[in-house]
């Protein structure tokens, strides 16, 4: 596992009744003023069990959504209410971020006791790491703990400007979450697999780049491969194709694994498909033996074919790293390829990560989340990790 090179709650001393701000990531999906997917909050309970163990009076803060203003819809009292059912034991919620009443409830607070402030970004301050927000924020605790993997790749006032103020660590999910992606680019275990899916190579491009250095076989799924296919001069039907860019930034991925190229990582793409005559979960679907998508048609998923080659490339990896769906996995009809790339990962006898919100439902979805390596909380955060890019919370933190 790679070394990590910042402070951990570990090195931490804490005296009981010290003040404790955890920013922690519960950006989740509500349904009907209810929680829906309860993932990333059971991530962080290992460093909020932590702290209230060692009678820190905990202050936990996040953001929920992207509100423009103080918006009920993104209040983290549903989210309050759902950690009080897991770690069983009460959870105050705080009416705002910061200010005279959020003091008195933190003072107010037993050892062992857990506070969650308002949505930060209810603050205008927040995402702009305003400074006098920031260390209001940190006025509020006397050490910070930095846990929320999927926000360290944004230089807010939660995530970076607290830690000019207050003794700054990271908690046990966020020292898991870098170790294990860093292992990947590091020092994985040959061979290294990796799968990528969804719509965009803009959006992966940088990834792509880095793993035609590292990885043994890159398996390409999701309208992506339209990218790609358009790049060899393929029909692609009505299939969802990026732009000119992305076609361009496919071609050159090809090129690089070509015969003569630079990269030795072979790139497979889809040799068969399932198509829709729409994107609907009603749409008229049939098989398609190759890869040529006539007019009319749209490609929204693998075909079975294709879904078996992967599934046998993982099968045989010592690392598999998996981001982004095979198609439209949200619509029944198309969900084979992607169900079946998650149970060959959730089979696979090597390391297995995930990592990306889309791959993470998929895998909870299926009932497999329990049945990896490690199930990355953050998108964003964790391709930058893999692109080699900074994260600023990561880097504001206490070196070790």
């Amino acid at each position: 596992m790679a070394s990590f090179a910042k402070r951990t709650l570990r090195d931490l001393e804490l005296a009981e009744g010290d003040r404790a701000l955890a920013r922690v990531d519960f950006n989740v999906p509500l349904d009907a003023g209810r929680v829906a997917d309860d993932t990333r909050i059971r991530a962080a309970l290992p460093g909020i069990s932590a702290l209230r163990e060692r009678g820190a009076r905990v202050v936990l803060c996040s953001h929920l959504g992207r509100p423009k203003d103080r918006d009920a819809a993104t209040s983290l009292a549903p989210v309050s209410a759902r950690l009080a059912e897991l770690i069983d034991a009460p959870v105050e919620q705080a009416a705002e971020v910061v200010g005279p009443d959020v003091r008195s409830a933190v003072s107010a607070l037993a050892p062992g006791g857990v506070l969650m402030l308002e949505n930060t970004r209810w603050e205008a301050g927040e995402t702009k790491n305003d400074p006098d927000f920031a260390r209001e924020l940190a006025s509020l605790a006397d050490v910070f703990v930095s846990d929320a993997f999927g926000a360290v790749h944004r230089a807010h006032a939660s995530t970076v400007g607290v830690t000019e103020h207050l003794p700054s660590v990271a908690g046990p999910l966020l020292e898991r979450e870098v170790t294990t992606l860093q292992a990947i680019v590091e020092s994985p275990e040959r061979p290294l697999v990796v799968v990528l899916g969804g719509a965009k190579v803009s959006d992966k491009i940088a990834l792509i780049d880095r793993f035609l250095e590292l990885a043994d076989a890159m398996l390409i799924g999701g309208a992506m491969c339209f990218s790609f296919f358009r790049a060899q001069g393929k029909s692609t039907g009505d299939s969802l194709v990026e732009g000119e860019e992305g076609v361009g930034l496919a071609a050159q991925a090809l090129a690089r694994t070509a015969l003569g190229g630079d990269s030795s990582c072979r790139l497979l793409l889809p040799r068969d498909l399932v198509l829709g005559d729409r994107f609907a979960a009603s749409a008229e679907r049939r098989s398609l033996a190759g890869t040529d998508v006539p007019p009319g048609w749209m490609g929204l998923d693998i075909g079975p074919r294709t879904a078996e080659d992967y599934a046998r490339e993982i099968a045989s990896a010592g690392t598999v790293f998996w981001n982004g769906p095979m198609g439209a996995f949200e619509l029944e009809p198309f969900a084979a390829g992607t169900r079946t790339i998650a149970e060959a990962v959730a089979a696979a006898p090597g390391t297995t990560v995930v990592g990306g919100g889309d791959s993470a439902a998929a895998l909870v979805g299926f009932g497999l989340a329990d049945r990896v390596t490690h199930l990355s909380t953050g998108g964003g955060a964790a391709l930058e990790l893999l692109e080699g890019k900074t994260l600023p919370g990561l880097e504001a933190l206490d070196d070790a």
